[in-house]
């Protein structure tokens, strides 16, 4: 069971996921699948690069955790929880061990 622990090999999780960007921790990276947002906020969130079917990283954090800043498309974007608890990604998971 430990061994199983230490190697990632107690559970099998699925490659993608559906989650919302706050959701992801520092360093993950994920697929904008929808944005949840009136459109003024969603048509600026999109001129900036937060385009469905593109890929985002969360490369820091503020104190506390907010705001938090993604990288898309090039663009580094500080945005707060709040607003990004209304964008839904699929989560970009890494080869299982052995795979």
């Amino acid at each position: 069971m430990i061994f199983n622990f230490i190697f990632g090999r107690h559970k099998k999780e699925p490659q993608a996921q559906a989650s919302a960007l706050a959701d992801l921790h520092v360093g993950e990276s994920a697929i904008l699948s929808d944005l949840e947002l009136s459109p003024p906020i969603a048509e600026h969130l999109m001129n900036l690069g937060f385009v469905p079917g593109l890929v985002v990283k969360v490369l820091r954090s503020g104190p506390g955790g907010d705001p938090r800043v993604y990288r898309v498309d090039g663009t580094e974007v500080a945005m707060r929880r709040d607003l990004s608890r209304h964008i839904h990604v699929e989560l970009i998971g890494a080869p299982a061990f052995g795979d």
